[in-house]
Order: structure tokens, then C-alpha cells, then sequence
């Protein structure tokens, strides 16, 4: 009798656990390979983002689009064909945030561009080279072929304090784009336009503000007397006139008038005349291209074009024009006070063109008593508006050349104080002249930023409504969700 062959004790569990092992060991394989692969995924993921530039990583998420590059910026800094390179003068570990993030910014628009920090402990005489006072910490120095231009930490950022005195604070603005676009532009520019100031009539200076802004637009700037010269320079872009005290002589005259019939360029500043006072060879001049100036101040009749309940600090309606325009789009104001009217005469010459760029109401007047007035109502003498307060004039002399004049008839276009109350319309408006005047209608000058902390608020039911969301329901959908899965596995 043959006895069936036995198996050995435990031989049916240890193929059990054979079996297990086989199956434990492909399914670790799989999970191994499985990460392996979402981890090369992620890598080579993380390596491509890094690559790509930061305005299509970065977004700015501010209020007020503190990192958001200007159209401006974009087309000077995105068409530059030069080398330009950015020396970040900075302590280690004192990098300003903003300014860092400004400047990868740049890096991004244009591979010509590249920033090298210094650390002035580490190289300490590096500095000196470009300049001799001290330098502040996170200044920049921008450099193209023999040109350098030095940005001071102090243009970068500014500070207002003309409510300081009322209200215990100032505001702080982030300048940073204007004062490095600005930079930029001039390091590779090969030529610079440059306006000539007339002196000799009691004329005033550029209020500190209108110059840097001035210089910024790289304009260069040099004084003129008449009385010393044969001609006006050649080289001069346009010729500026601010608030003369007195009148030009007759010899003045003839040489602005043969600059202009050349194609020149001049932007008049003026203010009315008191009784006593009279500018014939002025007038005479604007009355060659069509243009006069009423007698006495003007004073608002709509309440809606003055400000402060003062019918003389007036708030004109702005026309469309190649300088008006980006004011017009960014909603800002211009502010003049104690202003002259002008009037258009139609008889002029069909060559000459005068567009009217800021103009009263129908309800404005003209004092005859003008700073002597008394009464801010209408009386038997005045004269009935509307007026012009500032024009632009253009007359074709050839293919290549054109006369371009501008006259404003208030001197406080350039008051520093009147261009805080409108956020620096007054300044915009002048820059866009110069500009103009000068062929740079690209160079629209570049609002700083505020920094200001602006505070979300609500009602109470909003903030009760929130509160119940985040405290109540959000939890109890995640708790619930939890709480399913978990049955579910309990019952497998």
C-alpha cells in the first residue's frame, strides 16, 4: 500500500507568504517608480518656472500696481539695442525689497540690461568713480558706453509732507520707475534736447520740483539773455519764458520773432498785468500769431471750474491734445489761479493753427479791476467770456519744420503748492509741452506710487456673514467629508 506523499509541515504558508512578498514587493515597486516619476515631473517643472521671466511668474497683487511697468517704461526699456548695466550700491542683507523687485523687473523687459550689486564694505572705493558725496545705501549708478547717471536712495522714494503739521503724518510715495526709466534714457541717448531759459525781465527760476522733473525727462537747460547774442542758438529745442516782470525790447523781439519764423519753439508763462504795467512788444509778438490777452483777471461763474469757494483759483476744462491727452485719460486736473484770458483772433493768417487746451466756462468774466477787485460779481465793465487760459499755436514753415508756441497765462502752472492739490497735473502738463515741443511725445513723465496702507472695512452684517462662513460651515463641510471617507473605508 503506497501512502500518498505528504507535504512538509508549514510549506502551504510559507508559500502564502512567498505569494505576499511578491505582491508587497511590485506594489512598492509601482509606488517607487510612481514618485520617482511625479518627483522628475516636479523638478523639471520647478526648472522651467525658474526660467521663464518675472513678469509672467510675478504678479502684482497691490492696490495700486506698485510693480505694474509702465507703458512708457516698456517701449524705452524694451527697444534698447545698448548694454546697460545697473550697479546696486547695497550692504548685504540691507536690500530694499521693493527696489529688488523693481529691478528683476527691468531684467526681464531686455537681456541688455544687468544688475551687479556693490557692496561698499567690500569695495570701498568703487564709488568714487562716478561719485564724490556720499552715496546712500541702496542708491543705483546706471551706466551705458562713457555715459553714467548716479539715482541717490532719496530720488527713489518720496515723501509729502505738506499735511504733516494737521494731521501727525506724511505720505510716502515709490518713485523708483520715473527716477530709473529716466536714468536709462539718458545713458543711451545720443542726443539731448536742450531749452534755453530767457533772462533779463525779471523772469522767475524753475521751482525746484519743475527742475528735477525737468532733468528727469533729460532735458537739458541753459540760461539766455538776448541782449548778449545775435540770434537764438542754434541748438536750442524751444525757448522757455516764465512770469516776466517786464517787457522785451524791440531788438528782443525781432530776434524771437526770426527764431520762430525759422521754426522755433517757445512756451510763455504769464500773469496779468496790474493798471500800471504794459507789454507792448509781447503783445505785439503773440498778436503775429494770432493771439491776444483781455484786460484784468479772470473770475468763475461755475462752481464746478473753481476751487475752494475763491471764483480766481480756477479749475479749466481741458481740450484734447497731443499734450492733453494723457491727462485727460488719467481723469487729472490742472490748477491756476489769478489767470488772464485769451481770445483768438480770426483774422490771422490761414497758416497759423491755435488750439485752445484749457478754457473757462461760458460763465467766466474778466475783472477790469483785476488784483484791485473788491467783489467776485460781474459789473458793467467787465468783459463777458468765455477764455482761453492756455493755447497751443502751430504754423507749417516747410516739410521738416514747424513753429510751435504755448501760452498760459497764469504763472502758478508752475507753483509747486497748486501742483500738490492736483497730484501733479500742473506738472504733467508742463512736461507734456516740453516734450512735445521737443519731438518727445514718448517721454510722458511717470507718476510715483503711493505706499499709503489702505484698510479693507465692512458692515457688521458682511463681517458677521464672514464669520459664520470661516468659523461654522467651512469646518463642518471638511469635518463632514472626513467623517464619509472614513465610513466608507470602514465598510470595505
Amino acid at each position: 500500500m503506497k501512502w500518498p506523499k505528504l507535504k512538509k509541515p508549514g510549506s502551504k504558508k510559507n508559500d502564502g507568504i512567498s505569494s505576499l512578498k511578491t505582491r508587497s514587493f511590485r506594489i512598492g515597486g509601482y509606488s517607487v517608480a510612481a514618485t520617482a516619476i511625479v518627483l522628475a515631473i516636479v523638478i523639471t517643472a520647478n526648472v522651467f518656472i525658474q526660467a521663464l521671466p518675472a513678469r509672467i511668474t510675478q504678479f502684482d497683487t497691490t492696490s495700486n500696481q506698485l510693480f505694474t511697468i509702465s507703458q512708457q517704461t516698456e517701449q524705452i526699456v524694451g527697444g534698447l539695442e545698448e548694454e546697460v548695466r545697473i550697479y546696486w550700491i547695497v550692504q548685504s542683507g540691507q536690500e530694499d525689497g521693493t527696489l529688488e523687485t523693481l529691478l528683476s523687473r527691468y531684467t526681464a523687459m531686455n537681456s541688455k540690461i544687468h544688475v551687479e550689486k556693490k557692496d561698499p564694505d567690500v569695495y570701498p572705493n568703487f564709488v568714487q568713480q562716478y561719485v564724490t558725496d556720499s552715496v546712500y545705501n541702496n542708491s543705483l549708478i546706471v551706466e551705458s558706453g562713457e555715459r553714467y547717471r548716479y539715482v541717490s536712495y532719496s530720488e527713489i522714494y518720496e515723501y509729502d509732507y505738506s499735511n504733516y503739521y494737521t494731521t501727525g503724518s506724511y505720505d510716502v510715495s515709490f518713485a523708483g520707475e520715473g527716477a530709473l526709466t529716466s536714468a536709462i534714457s539718458y545713458v543711451t541717448s545720443e542726443d539731448l534736447p536742450k531749452m534755453y531759459l530767457l533772462t533779463g525781465h525779471g523772469e522767475s527760476a524753475l521751482p525746484t520740483t519743475f527742475e528735477t522733473a525737468v532733468q528727469k525727462e533729460n532735458i537739458e537747460t541753459e540760461e539766455l539773455s538776448l541782449l548778449t547774442v545775435e540770434a537764438v542758438p542754434e541748438d536750442a529745442d524751444c525757448v522757455l519764458v516764465y512770469a516776466p516782470q517786464s517787457d522785451i525790447a524791440e531788438e528782443e523781439k525781432a530776434l524771437l520773432l526770426s527764431y520762430l519764423q525759422g521754426g522755433g519753439k517757445l512756451i510763455l508763462i504769464t500773469d496779468p498785468l496790474s493798471e500800471s504795467d504794459t507789454r507792448p512788444n509781447w503783445d505785439a509778438l503773440m498778436a503775429e500769431y494770432g493771439v491776444q490777452a483781455a484786460d484784468g483777471v479772470v473770475v468763475e461763474g461755475s462752481q464746478q471750474n473753481y476751487a475752494w469757494d475763491m471764483p480766481y483759483y480756477l479749475l479749466p476744462d481741458i481740450a484734447s491734445h497731443t499734450i492733453t491727452s494723457p491727462l485727460i485719460e488719467s481723469g487729472y486736473y490742472v490748477l491756476l489761479s489769478a489767470a488772464q484770458g485769451l481770445t483768438i483772433d480770426s483774422s490771422r493768417r490761414d497758416s497759423v493753427s491755435v488750439t485752445e487746451l484749457l478754457t473757462t466756462s461760458d460763465a467766466a468774466f474778466s475783472k477790469i479791476s483785476g488784483y484791485a477787485m473788491d467783489t467776485f460779481e460781474k459789473e458793467a465793465d467787465d468783459l463777458d467770456g468765455p477764455f482761453a487760459l492756455a493755447v497751443a499755436i502751430t504754423e507749417t514753415i516747410d516739410v521738416d519744420q514747424q513753429t510751435q508756441i504755448v501760452w498760459v497765462s497764469s504763472s502758478s502752472l508752475l507753483d509747486e503748492q497748486a501742483n500738490l492739490l492736483v497730484s501733479g497735473g500742473n506738472q504733467d502738463f508742463f512736461l507734456n509741452t516740453i516734450n512735445w515741443m521737443c519731438q518727445q511725445e514718448d517721454n510722458i513723465s511717470i507718476h510715483s506710487k503711493s505706499l499709503s496702507y489702505e484698510y479693507l472695512t465692512m458692515d457688521s452684517s458682511t463681517s458677521s456673514m464672514l464669520t459664520v462662513l470661516v468659523v461654522g460651515i467651512l469646518p463642518a463641510v471638511y469635518l463632514g467629508v472626513g467623517i464619509t471617507i472614513w465610513i466608507r473605508r470602514k465598510r470595505r
